[in-house]
């Protein structure tokens, strides 16, 4: 293991029912190819060594002396892999014979686990052969540095699946060597139970069940591949495609560790199941700064929905509990009234569309929604025209504040030069907005609409008492890249509406640089200040948001993980990845004042900064010890 990291395969080698020998040289000849690949385990499919189809011949003793013999050559061979591989093959123990999975490794047969739950229906009643593996028996090994379960098909099908306690045990991977045949619809169910399963024992599950070769007779079989991790499936192969034997993941043993000690009813579980959890051998672990896992997909946008189909369902999703939360505040305070700033950017954008749907929720009135769009310094054309264009087309209420005059008489009483573009010169505008919004909801006895998104309370982007705070924040659960992608969603819906005004009015919000708009334009009339030239790009941002907060990784590993993220980008260069990462823990550590005093918001995902609940952090805490590791990083780079 290196890096946290168990570099996994689940396989399928070529099988011919009860030809021993060549079964015998194909599974050789496939370990070694994974063992060139740095797979350190590997597991293969049920009864691999003679065929799983064998039926009543394996009551000869002519196929369980070869399948021994057969054994005996894999673990031979074994001596020169550094992989740890487990295959399955029938054990006599004299008077009775066992379906077992063998582990081995360095030269030998570390293990053997027999198969305890057996199936009693199609043509394969398995208690014609086997019988029953001891309830009880030891079902966990080490592998380096990692702890590894082993269940076998039909046990994964049961109502108390033998993982669960290996996973309470230890076990980081479970491996299930399987002999699973192809029905309609059998597929989908069973992939969907693979990744339940790794889901509910906070673990990895690689799992290879028979292939074209065991086809015979009245069952066919597929050659099933697949690996999922805490839920997520990894990787699986094209398993009607014999060329397609293997699949390969790197296995992520740190964050299965994390989410089990966050998760604190998994130890709760292990208790109650008189369960004394294994623990692997450190030594076993390395650390390799210039190590990157190969094979596994890491996300650079871990906030949005990773594939087009799931669009749709994510963001529905997602409307649906910010209009919910939101619904229920006006509900519950009898309110028929909201204020909300808008800016022509993409967070009050997403606000007004959201309160826009709450109120058609309540059956009340958009008008009830009273927009303000309040023009300073710094705004541009392009943005007070689409805020102007959006409140019109979704039919709320307009008013429009210029602040100008307010913040130069406020510098006046303060004794500001406005020629002196400061942060009070920034600030005093913030803080002007906020007042006008406060008071107008005074005025119509309604409640201020917050806008500000998730990524800016992490950096802290937001003025202390001014759009820092609102009576509900109904972005706070939505990152900047997610804020981005659901607006470009709601386009698509108002333009397949017909509602084409709305629907391009979002597009060129979306197309907008992302900017507070506080100093003044270009000699243009664009937008000269821009956020991410001051704050680093939202993406790399959300990234480290991401693994922050889900997984306390270290900016080590952090950076680590964004260099396979974002290979091939323009945010791949390992300087960039480090400078803004010092950044992000330098302001996510000395902001944390400022989410001390959130206003309510809806909680959206698995990672939210709410101090009551989902983040609890000292105001004060020093971030001396992620500086310094991102200091050693950047030495050691610039090196």
């Amino acid at each position: 293991m290196t890096n946290g990291f168990l570099r996994v395969a689940a396989a399928v080698p070529p099988v011919s029912p009860a030809d021993v020998a060549a079964n015998t040289e194909g599974i050789i000849a496939l370990a070694g190819e994974l063992d060139t690949k740095g797979v350190e385990l590997a597991v293969m499919p049920e009864m691999c060594v003679t065929g799983y189809t064998c039926a009543d011949l394996f009551h000869s003793s002519t196929l369980i002396a070869a399948a021994a013999d057969g054994l005996r050559r894999i673990a031979e061979a074994s001596r020169d892999w550094k992989l740890t591989l487990v295959v399955g093959v029938p054990v006599s123990t004299g008077t009775s014979l066992l379906n077992c999975a063998a582990v081995v490794a360095s030269g030998e047969v570390r293990m053997m686990v027999a198969k305890q739950f057996l199936p009693t229906y199609n043509e394969f009643y398995e208690r014609r052969w086997w019988s029953p593996g001891p309830d009880g028996q030891p079902r966990t090994f080490e592998c380096a540095g990692a702890v590894v379960g082993v269940e076998i098909c039909e046990e994964l099908w049961t109502p108390q699946p033998p993982s669960g306690r290996a996973a309470l045990a230890g076990a980081h991977v479970i491996v299930n060597l399987s002999a699973s045949d192809d029905l309609i619809g059998k597929y989908d169910y069973l992939r969907g139970l693979v990744a339940q399963q790794s889901a509910r024992c906070l673990c990895a599950y690689a799992y290879a069940s028979a292939g074209y070769g065991e086809s015979s007779t009245d069952l066919v079989y597929s050659g099933k591949a697949l690996i999922a991790e805490r839920g997520t499936m990894l990787a699986e192969n094209d398993r009607w495609n014999p060329e397609s034997r293997y699949v390969i993941a790197d296995i992520d043993t740190e964050a299965i560790e994390r989410d089990r000690i966050h998760t604190t009813s998994f130890a709760d579980s292990a208790v109650a199941a008189g369960v004394t959890p294994a623990a692997a051998t450190l030594s076993d672990r390395h650390s390799d700064p210039v190590w990157l896992p190969e094979y596994r997909s890491i996300d650079p946008h871990p906030f949005v929905p990773p594939r087009a189909d799931d669009r749709n369902s994510r963001c529905t999703e997602i409307v649906n509990i910010q209009t919910a939360g939101l619904a229920r505040r006006l509900d519950a305070i009898h309110c028929r009234s909201l204020t909300v700033g808008i800016s022509g950017g993409l967070d009050s954008t997403l606000a007004l569309l959201v309160a826009a749907r709450a109120f058609d929720r309540l059956n009340l009135p958009r008008t009830g929604i009273i927009g303000v769009t309040m023009p300073g310094f710094g705004t541009t054309g392009r943005t007070y025209d689409n805020a102007l264009s959006l409140m019109r087309g979704l039919g709320v209420t307009i008013r429009e504040v210029p602040i100008a005059e307010a913040v130069n008489l406020h510098f006046r009483d303060i004794g500001h030069d406005p020629a002196l573009h400061d942060i009070t010169y920034e600030n005093s505008q913030a803080r002007e907005r906020t007042q006008i919004l406060m008071d107008i909801a005074n005025q119509t006895g309604g409640i201020v609409l917050g806008t500000g998104d998730l990524s800016e309370l992490a950096l802290g982007w937001a003025t202390y008492n001014g759009d820092h705070m609102s009576m509900y924040g109904i972005n706070c659960g939505v990152p900047k890249t997610l804020v981005r992608y659901l607006v470009e969603w709601f386009a698509d819906r108002h333009r397949d509406a017909g509602n084409t005004v709305v629907a391009d009015t979002l597009a060129d919000i979306v197309d907008t640089p992302v900017s507070p708009e506080l100093l003044p334009p270009d000699a243009d009339g664009n937008i000269a200040q821009k956020t991410e030239d001051t704050v680093g790009p939202y993406t790399l941002h959300d990234f480290f948001l991401y693994y922050t907060l889900r997984f306390g990784f270290s900016p080590t590993r952090i950076y680590q993980l964004a260099q396979v993220a974002f290979r091939g980008t323009p945010y791949g260069d390992r300087a960039l990845i480090l400078k803004w990462l010092k950044v992000f823990f330098r302001r996510f550590f000395t902001q944390q004042f400022k989410r001390s005093c959130l206003p309510d918001g809806p909680k959206v995902g698995s990672v939210c900064l709410s101090p009551r609940g989902d983040w609890r952090m000292p105001s004060d805490a020093s971030a001396a010890l992620w500086l310094a590791e991102i200091d050693r990083l950047t030495t050691a780079a610039e090196a």
